[in-house]
């Protein structure tokens, strides 16, 4: 688990969230001295807000291993403490026996019908920092003024900008929702690097 919470801090900085300086430099011993040999998930449930907004939080809820897949009656409980404290993103960390199919089907309704977003994360996905690996370019999310910039500046719509799906692994690290553009760099022989865009879709 130690390297599962290691790389959730990791995104949630890269996200624009306050993460403590001691959740991205913890060290193994210090996460057994925190959580104890079997960390229990509950305990490392969090709320983080953005640097610019207090406002813009989100929860990371880790599943409990109950012996069984997350259900409804767990995102129940997730539901209430986002609607506690006014938070309408979360993300969370599923065990290895994963959700049942009504529970995603609660997650896609919540989002539909109260533009609730709870992201899902397995625990063997958050085992490495995709980012991080040296055959991933630099990813940049822009913000609407530079994606309109962007757009004006190559004179194109933004349905003609290279697609990337909202299914992307990289796309998920970020939370990008569909129409965000993310500006990539990518090494180049000729030219020491290039940019390329791609539009969420």
């Amino acid at each position: 688990m130690y390297q599962v919470k290691r790389t959730l801090a990791e995104l949630l900085k890269d996200r624009g969230y306050i993460v403590p300086a001691q959740e991205l430099e913890m060290t193994l011993s210090e996460f057994k001295e925190r959580y104890g040999e079997t960390a229990e998930r509950e305990d490392m449930t969090g709320l983080y807000r953005k640097r610019e907004s207090q406002g813009d939080q989100i929860y990371v809820f880790f599943a409990k291993d109950e012996g069984k897949p997350t259900g409804v009656k767990n995102l129940e409980e997730y539901h209430t403490r986002m609607n506690q404290q006014k938070v309408t993103r979360a993300i969370l960390i599923l065990h290895s026996r994963g959700i049942t199919p009504f529970g995603k089907q609660g997650i896609a309704k919540l989002q539909i019908t109260k533009n609730i977003i709870i992201e899902q994360f397995t625990e063997e996905e958050m085992l490495v920092n995709i980012t991080r690996h040296n055959l991933v370019p630099k990813h940049v999310v822009l913000t609407e003024n530079e994606k309109e910039a962007v757009i004006t500046k190559y004179k194109v719509t933004e349905s003609q900008l290279p697609k990337m799906q909202v299914s992307d692994p990289i796309a998920r690290y970020f939370g990008l929702q569909r129409g965000a553009v993310v500006k990539i760099f990518r090494p180049s022989e000729t030219a020491g690097r290039y940019v390329t865009y791609r539009l969420v879709v």
